[in-house]
This record gives structure tokens, C-alpha cells and sequence, in this order.
């Protein structure tokens, strides 16, 4: 059982790879017109909807690997990690706002410049939180 679920948990690290991509795609929305913003737009809020499933999908494996095996995590490395999931969770929420403004404001033909700022600085701190969980996970604190 503990391999599958550490199998899950990588199938969920590579969805949530989004995040990765995230601001260098975001930034290119001031160079294309109306249309292609929209579909940018809605390119980004199905990348986003796949990366809040597999941060899900993250959490419960990454439970189970807590509590399944017979690792003993420091209780500061959990509360900084589940921290740290709670932040990106409700960030990648956030940036759908701007994101369907975006959509919205492509096809009505007005500037969305306020709600690509939004989605730049967003999508540029998702992506610094998930290297600082990437490096976490890569070194966690055990009990002494």
C-alpha cells in the first residue's frame, strides 16, 4: 500500500507542475490580443483546476505517508509543509478571479491590465511556494 500511495504522491507532484509553468505563461498575456488573451485565460483556469485536484491529491497521500509508515516527522516540519499546501491551495484559488476577468474582458473587448497584474504576481508567488515545498519535501526534519 505505502507504494502506490508514494507512487500517487509523485502522479500529484507532477500535477501540481503547473505551478511551475504558471508566471512564465502568465507573463505573456500583455503581448497577445483580445482573443488569444481569452483563451489563455481559460488554458490557465483548467491548469489551475488540475493542479488544486492533485495538491488534494497531495494532502491525502502525503497523510497517509505521514502516519502509515514508521517515519517520525518533526511536528515543525508538518505545521511548516501543511502551512505551506494551505498557502498554495488558496492562492491558486485566488488567481481564478483574475484569471475569469481576464476571460471576461477579452470577449466585451476591454483592458485587463489590472487582473494581469494580479495573475503575474500571483502566479509568481505560487511558483516561489511550491520550490520552497519541492525543497521541503526533499529535506525533512525528523524527531531527535
Amino acid at each position: 500500500m505505502a507504494n502506490v500511495m508514494l507512487f500517487l504522491h509523485v502522479v500529484g507532484a507532477v500535477g501540481m507542475g503547473v505551478y511551475a509553468i504558471l508566471p512564465f505563461v502568465a507573463g505573456k498575456f500583455k503581448q497577445l490580443s483580445g482573443t488569444a488573451q481569452e483563451g489563455l485565460a481559460r488554458g490557465l483556469i483548467s491548469g489551475g483546476r488540475i493542479g488544486q485536484y492533485a495538491l488534494v491529491l497531495q494532502l491525502i497521500t502525503g497523510g497517509y505517508l505521514l502516519t502509515g509508515l514508521n517515519v517520525s516527522y518533526a511536528v515543525s516540519w508538518i505545521v511548516t509543509v501543511g502551512i505551506l499546501f494551505l498557502a498554495i491551495g488558496a492562492l491558486s484559488g485566488i488567481v481564478q478571479g483574475p484569471l475569469k476577468r481576464i476571460a471576461e474582458a477579452s470577449v466585451k473587448g476591454e483592458s485587463a491590465s489590472a487582473s494581469i497584474s494580479k495573475v503575474q504576481t500571483l502566479s509568481t508567488i505560487i511558483f516561489v511556494l511550491f520550490l520552497v515545498i519541492i525543497w521541503f519535501m526533499q529535506v525533512p526534519w525528523y524527531k531527535a
